[in-house]
C-alpha cells in the first residue's frame, strides 16, 4: 500500500489527536513515521486520489491541526511515496535539509499576493505618460478615428505600454512588501495577472505585512491586489518524499 504524506515536523513535537482521519473515504488514519529527529505524518494513500473537495479540505485539516502544536513543513496536496519504507530513507538522507527548513519556518506563514491591472484606470495613466501614444489617441479622436493603420498603430502602443506597465508594476510591489518578509517565492505566470508571489511572513510581524498591503493599494489605484492567507509555507518547502501525483494542488 503506498503512503500519502502531510507534512515533515521534528520528532519531539506534539501528537496529533488520537483518531485523527485525513484523505480518502473512508478516510484513512493519520499516523507517524518517525526517523532519527524527525517525524512524518503519513496515512494509506487511496487509490485513484484526485483533488476533491473533501480530500483538499482534509489534508489542509492534518496540517491545521499539526501546525497549531509547532512547525511543520507542509507537502501539497498529492504527495504520496509507494511504501513507509521510502519515506522514512528519504528523511534520513535529507535529514540535514529537513532541519534547516523547520528551523528556517518555525514561527512563519505564508501569504499569497496576486496583483492585476483595471483596464481603465491602467489606460488612463498610460495616456498620461505616454506623450506618443496621447498624441496619436487624440488625432484619430480629431480625424473622426483615424484610418486602419493609425488605430493598429495606436493599438500596438498602447498593448506595448501596458505590457511595460505590467512588468514595473510587478516589480514595484514585489519591492515594497518585500521588506516586510522573510522570503519571496515568484509562483507560475497565469492569464490576467501581473503578479503571483508568495511572501513568507512572521506571525507577529502579520500585521505589519498586510498593513503594507494596504499603502500599496491605497497608493496605486490602477492596480487589484487579492491576498490569501495566512497559509502553511508550501512555496518554501522543497517537494518531500514524493513528487505530487496527478493531481491539483490547492492554489495559494
Amino acid at each position: 500500500m503506498s503512503t500519502y504524506v502531510y507534512g515533515i515536523t521534528a520528532r519531539s513535537h506534539p501528537a496529533l489527536p488520537e483518531g485523527m482521519t485525513g484523505v480518502g473515504e473512508p478516510a484513512r488514519t493519520v499516523r507517524v513515521l518517525a526517523e532519527g529527529e524527525l517525524a512524518a505524518l503519513v496515512s494509506e494513500a487511496p487509490e485513484g486520489l484526485r483533488p476533491k473537495r473533501r480530500d483538499l479540505l482534509a489534508h489542509q485539516n492534518v496540517l491545521a491541526e499539526a501546525g497549531a502544536g509547532g512547525c511543520v513543513l507542509p507537502m501539497r496536496f498529492g504527495n504520496v511515496a509507494p511504501d513507509d519504507d521510502t519515506v522514512t530513507q528519504v528523511l534520513e538522507e535529507r535529514a540535514e535539509h529537513y532541519r534547516e527548513r523547520l528551523a528556517a519556518l518555525d514561527g512563519k506563514v505564508e501569504y499569497n499576493v496576486k496583483a492585476h491591472h483595471i483596464e481603465e484606470a491602467v489606460l488612463h495613466l498610460v495616456m498620461a505618460e505616454q506623450p506618443e501614444v496621447r498624441a496619436l489617441a487624440d488625432a484619430n479622436r480629431k480625424a473622426g478615428g483615424g484610418s486602419y493603420d493609425d488605430k493598429l498603430r495606436l493599438g500596438e502602443l498602447v498593448a506595448g505600454a501596458v505590457k511595460a506597465r505590467e512588468a514595473a508594476d510587478a516589480a514595484e510591489v514585489r519591492g515594497l512588501l518585500e521588506p516586510a518578509s522573510a522570503a519571496v517565492s515568484a509562483g507560475p505566470q497565469s492569464t490576467g495577472w501581473l503578479l503571483n508571489d508568495s511572501f513568507l511572513v512572521a506571525r507577529d510581524t502579520a500585521e505589519d505585512f498586510l498593513a503594507a498591503v494596504e499603502r500599496v493599494r491605497a497608493d496605486r489605484p490602477h492596480l487589484e491586489l487579492r491576498v490569501n492567507g495566512p497559509l502553511p509555507p508550501y512555496s518554501f518547502v522543497e517537494p518531500g518524499p514524493a513528487q505530487p501525483a496527478e493531481t491539483t494542488a490547492p492554489a495559494p
